[in-house]
């Protein structure tokens, strides 16, 4: 009886590997380093969607903190002052306005009572 070899399947999760490393460079294009460099760069994707999001927000509040410095007041009692008043506007909505409305950002200011 003739001996079966992985044959099409083989060739088939080889291709599948190999189209997520599109675009690798080097020995990356080989098919043992390919899947090893998805693997990682898949756990890195995993990894950095979350870090993306600390990063963004450390990002909204040194903006924040920028702006609020400029009109000489402080972070801490901006941020208490809004939720005390009960002004409900997150921090990149409040960084955005910062940046490209600050006649905006300074009647918000005002408005927070600080």
């Amino acid at each position: 009886m003739a001996r079966a070899k992985t044959g099409t399947k083989r060739r088939q999760r080889h291709n599948r590997w190999m189209k997520l490393a599109k675009g690798f460079r080097g020995g990356r294009k080989r098919f043992r380093q390919a899947k090893q460099q998805v693997i990682n760069g898949l756990c890195y994707a995993y990894r950095d969607r979350r870090a993306n999001k600390r990063n963004f927000r450390k990002l909204w509040i040194a903006r924040i903190s920028a702006a609020v410095r400029a009109l000489g007041k402080n972070y801490s009692t901006f941020i208490a002052a809004l939720k005390n008043k009960g002004i409900e506007i997150d921090r990149k909505v409040l960084s955005d306005i910062a940046i490209f409305d600050p006649k905006g950002f300074e009647a918000i200011v005002k408005l927070a009572g600080i």
